[in-house]
């Protein structure tokens, strides 16, 4: 029997979501019956792909846990998909309580659901945007609320690139998220790609999100290594040389075990903006500290004007403010 839910007033859900997909993959239970009909279409041409989705949330926070580690107290979150079994903010708050989060995602049904991970403490918001347009996140007030310039940050982009064209140039878009970071900032990225794959499966796959909100766009390694260009890539596990990998080798203890068929659809890395002062990389074990030094985002980085068309749209769900985003920016 589907577990889908109904149709909620003022939301399309005859197409189906990579957000909603993904849920359903992870046994989730914010999706609708377009993403259960897509996810079981998928699987009956990739049957490792659930263990994929598994793998890709496995990645996450092990990579969010070891840069909080690294002494890093405030993260954005993009393309965080639907609130699930533990979420950023509960992984990094177990190193860091006094952490903060933001929560990026385009699907306006993250947004809906978000008071499921909200709470009074003030530590977390959730932002309905898109990635393609940064200057709607980055100058967002929820944004330079939690998050302080003079700290570095953690910046997540799990599994969501693979959904930007390269029409949109995604080498230039986390480049530009990642030049907005302060040196000693971490990037966490994951990647599907179709190097090795079948033909058939991949095509199949691909053609699934022909007809959803987003479209696929498998990369091979070389190019989802561009996306840390210019950055210190961290050794995945121990023992290994600084590369990128697979999604289950990363942080694993035993290689061996976590090598399986569904880790290998996704390519991941982790890697520090360089310091000015080259200081030695962390390795994937160690453990530093820092001191909270806290800014309102604004007082140190005022948001530029007359830079653009902004096409986005952005809102937010915190404690702090309910108030439109700014200039040209409007509710998703």
């Amino acid at each position: 029997m589907t577990k889908a839910l109904r149709q909620p007033d003022g939301l399309e859900a005859t197409r189906p979501s990579p957000a909603r997909i993904y849920d359903y993959m992870l046994r989730g239970k914010h999706h609708f019956a377009a993403d259960e009909a897509a996810a079981e279409r998928i699987l009956t041409l990739v049957p490792e792909i659930k263990d994929c989705a598994w793998s890709n949330r496995g990645f996450h926070q092990r990579a969010a846990a070891w840069i909080a580690r690294q002494g890093v107290r405030q993260f954005i979150d993009i393309g965080s998909g639907l609130p699930t079994v533990g979420n950023t903010h509960e992984v990094v708050t177990k190193v860091h309580p006094d952490a903060r989060v933001v929560y990026v995602d385009n699907d306006p049904m993250v947004e809906q659901y978000s008071t499921e991970i909200l709470d009074d403490s003030g530590q977390v918001s959730v932002l309905c945007a898109d990635l393609r347009d940064p200057d709607s996140i980055l100058g967002h007030p929820a944004v330079r609320e939690l998050i302080d310039p003079a700290e570095p940050t953690g910046l997540l982009m799990t599994a969501v690139l693979m959904f930007v064209a390269d029409a949109d140039d995604p080498w230039n878009l986390v480049a530009r998220y990642v030049g907005e970071t302060r040196p000693g900032s971490f990037l966490s990225l994951s990647h599907l790609t179709d190097d090795a794959k079948p033909p058939l499966a991949v095509d199949g796959f691909r053609r699934v999100f022909d007809r959803a909100t987003e479209q696929m766009h498998f990369r091979s390694k070389a190019q989802i290594q561009r996306f840390f260009d210019g950055l210190e890539v961290v050794a995945p596990y121990e023992g290994a040389a600084p590369a990128i990998t697979y999604s289950g080798l990363w942080g694993a203890e035993d290689v061996g075990l976590a090598d399986s068929d569904g880790s290998r659809w996704l390519y991941c890395a982790v890697a520090r903006k360089p310091l000015p002062s080259r200081g030695a990389l962390p390795r994937l074990s160690g453990r530093t500290s820092s001191s909270r030094h806290r800014r309102n985002w604004a007082s140190t980085r005022p948001r530029s004007r007359g830079s653009g068309p902004v096409t986005a749209t952005a809102r937010s769900r915190s404690r702090f403010r309910s108030a439109a985003a700014g200039p040209g920016v409007t509710g998703c």
